[in-house]
Parts: C-alpha cells; sequence; structure tokens
C-alpha cells in the first residue's frame, strides 16, 4: 500500500513537470513565432522627447502605427525619419502645417514589399503600391481628393506565415476626422471618410489579404466606451456609432469562446451579425469597463479616467479568432492625450529584402540625392536635369523641388546681379541706418508714457526752432547741442528712474526730481508698486468653490460666439463623473468687468 502511494506521488510529480515544462515552451514558442502591433495617437512627433529610437524601442513591437504627427515634409527631419531598425511611412497634410498626419514604423524583420500613401490611389506615383481600391462611383473626384489632402493613412502590405501557410497582411494606419459640431461640413466629411476607408477594406479583403484597421477613429462604439454616455443626447442615434454597427461584426461572448468549426464564408462575414471585422479589445474584453485611451488633457480628465475609448485595432473576422491571441490598452503611457493599444498574433512576419519606395531612406533630402551648393554655381547639362525630373519623387512636394531645381543657372545670375548690386556702396547699409538712428531724437522711457511731461522739458521744446530740426545732421550737432542737452537729460533721468543704472544719471536726475530720504525707502517703493497697480491689472483673485471650498482656475472662452475672449472661474479639480467626490463641481461665475 505504501509502494503505491509512493509511486503515486512520484507519478504526480513527474506529471507535474512535465505539464510545466509544456507551458513554458509553449510561451517561449509563442513569443518567438508571434507578431505584435501597436497604434498610438501621439498628438505630434515631439512626445518622443527622450528619442524616437528609444520610444519605439519601448514600445516592443513589430509594427509601430502613430498617429497625429503633425508634421509636414519640409519639417521632417533625419532623426524622425531615418531611425536605426526601423522603416518608417508618412503622410501629410496638404493644406495645412503642423495639422493631422500619420506614420508607420516598421522593424527591419517586418518590412513591407508594399507601401501607399492614402486611401484613394490618388496620391500613389511610385512602385510598390498596395492596389485594389474598391467602388469609387459615390465620391465625386473633388471629394476623393479632399479626402486624401489631409495625411490621414498610411497602407502597408506584408508576407506573413499563418498555419506553415504563407499570406498576406494589409496593415491601414488611419486617423480618422473629429466631427466638428460648430462646423456641419466636417461631420459630412468624417462619414465619407468612414465610407472611403471601409470601401478599401473591403476591397483588400475580397482580393484575397487578411486586413487590419487601426489607428484613432475619433468614435466610441458603445456606451461601455464611454466615460458618461448619459450626457450624450442620442448616444446610439450618432452616425459614426452606426456606422461602426454596420462595419463591425457583432460577436457575442458564447461566440468569442465557440470552438466549433465554420466554412470559409462565414468565417470570413456573417450577415446575420453585420460587417467583416472584429473589434479586437472587445474580443477578449467584452465587459471590462473604464477601459478609455483619450482624456481631456485640458480638464485633467486622465487623473480621474474621465475620458472614451476611440483608439481600435480591428481585424477582418478569420484573423481574429484564428490568429489573435491577445489585445490590450497601455494607459499607463504618458506623454499624448491618448495611450497606445496594442495586440499580438500568433503568425510570424515574413520581411522583404528591399522596402518599398515610400519608405523615407528613398526621399532624396535623406538618400543623398539633393542638389548641392556647387551645381547652382557651375554650368550643368540640362540633358541629365531632364532625365532626373522625370522621375517620380514618392513625397507630397514633388513640383515645388521640379521648379526649384529646373534651372540652377538663373539662380547664379541673379545672386552675381545682387553681388554687383552690393558693391556699389562702401559702408554697408545695416551701419548707415544705425549712424542715423544715432544721431535721432535718442527714444523716450517707459514711464514717459503714463506721467506729465517736465516743465523744462517743455521749455526746450519751445526753444527750438524750425531751421535746427530742418538742419544738416552736422549742423544740428553743432548749433542745437545747448537746447538738447536739457531734453536729453530728462530722457536720461526718466531712463535711470526704471533701470537704475550709473551714477552719473543720478547727479542728473536732482535737478528734475526730488530725491527721498535714505528713510523714506520703503515709501518710495509702496509708491512704486501703486503705481504699477493702477497701470497693468492683474488677475482678479479667485473666489473658492462651493463644494470643496477650494480656490478656482481662471479659464477664457476659446469658442467662436458671443462669450469668446471672456473670463471665467471653475473648479480647479480635474473633471470627473459627477458621482466621483474626488472630481471637479459644478461651479461656475463670470468674471466681472469692473474687477
Amino acid at each position: 500500500m505504501k509502494n503505491n502511494k509512493r509511486l503515486q506521488r512520484k507519478y504526480f510529480r513527474f506529471t507535474s513537470a512535465c505539464a510545466h515544462w509544456q507551458i513554458e515552451s509553449a510561451l517561449s514558442l509563442l513569443q518567438f513565432y508571434t507578431m505584435k502591433v501597436i497604434t498610438w495617437n501621439i498628438n505630434g512627433i515631439r512626445t518622443f522627447r527622450s528619442g524616437i529610437k528609444r520610444a519605439l524601442d519601448s514600445l516592443d513591437a513589430d509594427i509601430i502605427c502613430v498617429q497625429e504627427t503633425k508634421v509636414t515634409r519640409d519639417l521632417l527631419d533625419e532623426r524622425t525619419a531615418i531611425v536605426d531598425g526601423y522603416n518608417s511611412y508618412f503622410s501629410y497634410s496638404r493644406g495645412r502645417s503642423g495639422y493631422s498626419g500619420v506614420a508607420t514604423y516598421c522593424k527591419d524583420s517586418a518590412t513591407p514589399f508594399a507601401a501607399e500613401e492614402g486611401l484613394t490611389g490618388l496620391l500613389t506615383n511610385h512602385e510598390g503600391a498596395v492596389g485594389c481600391y474598391g467602388d469609387h462611383t459615390e465620391f465625386s473626384s473633388e471629394e476623393l481628393q479632399l479626402l486624401d489632402n489631409e495625411g490621414r493613412a498610411i497602407i502597408t502590405q506584408h508576407k506573413v506565415m499563418c498555419q506553415d501557410k504563407e499570406q498576406t497582411l494589409t496593415v491601414i494606419n488611419v486617423y480618422c476626422p473629429r466631427a466638428d459640431p460648430e462646423k456641419p461640413e466636417r461631420k459630412q466629411f468624417k462619414l465619407q471618410f468612414y465610407k472611403l476607408l471601409q470601401c478599401r477594406a473591403e476591397a483588400l479583403l475580397k482580393d484575397g489579404s487578411h486586413v487590419i484597421v487601426l489607428g484613432d477613429v475619433n468614435t466610441s462604439h458603445r456606451q461601455i466606451d464611454h466615460c458618461d454616455p448619459s450626457d450624450a443626447d442620442d448616444f446610439g442615434e450618432n452616425p459614426g456609432r452606426k456606422w461602426l454597427n454596420g462595419f463591425l461584426h457583432s460577436l457575442t461572448e458564447e461566440e468569442d469562446r465557440d470552438e466549433e468549426e465554420h466554412d470559409e464564408e462565414s468565417e470570413v462575414t456573417d450577415p446575420v451579425n453585420g460587417g467583416k471585422f472584429v473589434d479586437t479589445f472587445r474580443y477578449f474584453h467584452p465587459s471590462r469597463t473604464n477601459a478609455f485611451t483619450c482624456w481631456s488633457t485640458l480638464t485633467g480628465a486622465r487623473q480621474t479616467n474621465y475620458g472614451t475609448r476611440i483608439d481600435y485595432i480591428f481585424a477582418n473576422y478569420q484573423l481574429a479568432k484564428e490568429q489573435f491571441v491577445a489585445a490590450d490598452i497601455m494607459p499607463e503611457v504618458e506623454g499624448s492625450d491618448h495611450c497606445p493599444v496594442w495586440g499580438q498574433l500568433s503568425c510570424s512576419l515574413l520581411p522583404s529584402s528591399k522596402p518599398p519606395r515610400l519608405c523615407t531612406r528613398y526621399l532624396p533630402e535623406f538618400a543623398g540625392k539633393q542638389q548641392k551648393l556647387s551645381h547652382f554655381l557651375v554650368k550643368v547639362d540640362q540633358k541629365s536635369i531632364e532625365s532626373e525630373q522625370k522621375k517620380d519623387l514618392p513625397g507630397s512636394q514633388e513640383e515645388e523641388e521640379r521648379r526649384e531645381n529646373l534651372n540652377p543657372l538663373g539662380a547664379g545670375n541673379n545672386a552675381s546681379k545682387k553681388r554687383l548690386l552690393t558693391s556699389d556702396t562702401v559702408i554697408p547699409k545695416g551701419k548707415k541706418t544705425k549712424t542715423a538712428n544715432t544721431s535721432s531724437k535718442p527714444q523716450g522711457s517707459l514711464l514717459s508714457f503714463f506721467k506729465p511731461k517736465l516743465t523744462n522739458v517743455k521749455h526746450c521744446e519751445k526753444a527750438t526752432s524750425g531751421d535746427e530740426v530742418t538742419s544738416s545732421h552736422s549742423d544740428q550737432i553743432s548749433s542745437s547741442t545747448k537746447q538738447e542737452s536739457s531734453v536729453s537729460d530728462a530722457v536720461a533721468a526718466d531712463t535711470e528712474r526704471v533701470f537704475d543704472t550709473t551714477a552719473e544719471t543720478d547727479k542728473k536726475m536732482k535737478h528734475l526730481t526730488p530725491q527721498p530720504a535714505v528713510g523714506h525707502s520703503e515709501a518710495k517703493k509702496g509708491a512704486t508698486l501703486g503705481f504699477w497697480k493702477s497701470v497693468l491689472h492683474g488677475p482678479p483673485p479667485p473666489p473658492c468653490c462651493k463644494g470643496h471650498g477650494e480656490p478656482c482656475v481662471l479659464r477664457t472662452v476659446k469658442k467662436d460666439g458671443p462669450n469668446m475672449g471672456k473670463q471665467f472661474f471653475v473648479c480647479a479639480r480635474p473633471q470627473g463623473h459627477a458621482s466621483n467626490p474626488e472630481a471637479r463641481c459644478n461651479f461656475f461665475a463670470w468674471v466681472d468687468k469692473g474687477k
């Protein structure tokens, strides 16, 4: 009996060790054979202040998609565009500087074989484009151009190994427009962008590629994705949410864990349950609350987690069900008003041997193909210039660069003409202006604008004749030295009172203004302080809010309307739900103009 128990214990230990070894082996193999994608609205490329390579490495992903870079091609520097170990792809806003923009960074081990800017195909002027644009009959040519003009999409296409089979994976990095309530045309623009995105994604899916759509969609899908859905009027009637309902496959908790096999058609789409794509976060966390990705920085709402979930990783149904192993948000990562969202797949990436033409390393300014300064000073063969012009540049400023580099000889002639013009004068123009300024009447001090003029200064002005004013520079110095000395003394005295510079001006000041005694220094300071307070009105003292009894914070209305520019006081605490006692109370008070 005892021997049987010993054998059972040994057998249990052996099986436990085997199970533990199998779990560790499975995890290590999973880590080796998986790929990771991340999306993050960085609210400006300057978010990576500690260095973009360090930031990318810390995210530890194969494909990193960022939105709202706020960089145009002329502002893109080499440190941002060329990162060791990565190849990058940028889309820029054509209309506004410091606005919109997206970028995708791929590790060298995840180099795509095709890449493209925009959703319409109108920005494609190079080899290695993705293709599959779908049906654009619902859009006018002007609409298509406007929808791609703000730098809101980058598409990369990769080869992956899924279940020992090589397949194509297309990653669409998007920054969807925000619907400004004050601009009805932007609401329509946003809906048109959604339709164009769906058209392109479904066309790629129909062509046989797996598709991931990720980025800032700028719409919270369900009430669970919003901090206070009761605040929004007709939450479910929002056009953006209606579009998401049709775009996404509505999964139930039973479907999420259903292991039954489906035929190929039902895996791609289920007409009963809606669209062809899956919200991967809700696929793994169907009922998690307070899972937000965006907070208002103006109200400090991140401290109370008063936000929305508007950043997503969407995947086609088959890919989400068969290849995705995890997805989650990263609210602990700061630096932006959004946080990153990541997803992990069990398939492995097959890198291309060469990046596609859209890669930033091929841009002339980074590839060492820009014209040098010497090209503008020597004669260049026009045939070589024309042959270079026929080659399309992959960026948004192709036409401008062509015009600048078209005629280097003309630039040299213009430069020689400028040199001839400047050689006629011996003294530089800047020095002439400086000499004239020194001989003119000295500039008054700041105090002279707030105090009455002195009587002796007025007397000197009356004594000055018209001939002395209109005479030449040398005659003024010789004939009006005595009359202008009192004026300059008065001005120097004013300057002394502001800056207190030299002892010599103190002596000149004595005959203009009486000097206070040493014992009256405190009274002098008080008088000066009172004078400046009467001239420069500071902010009014803040009242205390009624909810917490704490000093309020001063705000200014920046929204267009009758109250624009007006100031008001609100509770200084961060914004939060009304039921949260640590959040901002509802105190509000306009600033009285008389104060």
